[in-house]
């Protein structure tokens, strides 16, 4: 009963915090591409593009975002000289894995974060509901 008391009280908690809160998409976006969000989508493109090994992926990605570090950037800012220069394998078509946007939309699995994928969960909570 304790739970189900506090669970109560945070539901009554987060919506009256969410009832009129307006996000700031600006922050979000930036909030969402600051670090190294796309550093296992870089690797996946190593080993799916590449065909290095994921050992190989992964080493690679860490040296990539080590650059990146060193060099005050995001991986998308990062030329394709500079990746090359860690493995020849790395051609132009990295940067299309490279935006939060195309990270989102890569997640197409059951409950993933691609935009459809969304639009489902949120269709079908509304129908259970109601």
């Amino acid at each position: 009963f304790e739970a189900a008391d506090a669970l109560s009280l945070m539901i009554s908690a987060m919506a009256g915090m969410i009832y009129d809160m307006k996000p700031d998409i600006d922050a979000m976006r930036r909030a969402a591409e600051s670090g190294f969000i796309t550093a296992t989508d870089l690797a996946d493109w190593l080993v799916r593009e590449a065909g290095l090994p994921f050992r190989e992926a992964h080493h690679a990605t860490g040296a990539i975002v080590a650059l990146a570090e060193k060099k005050g950037c995001g991986l998308a800012d990062l030329s394709l000289e500079d990746m090359q220069k860690i493995d020849s394998k790395i051609g132009r078509g990295v940067f299309s894995v490279l935006s939060a946007d195309s990270s989102v939309a890569s997640r197409v699995s059951e409950g993933g974060t691609a935009p459809d994928n969304v639009r489902h969960a949120i269709a079908a909570a509304r129908r259970n509901l109601k």
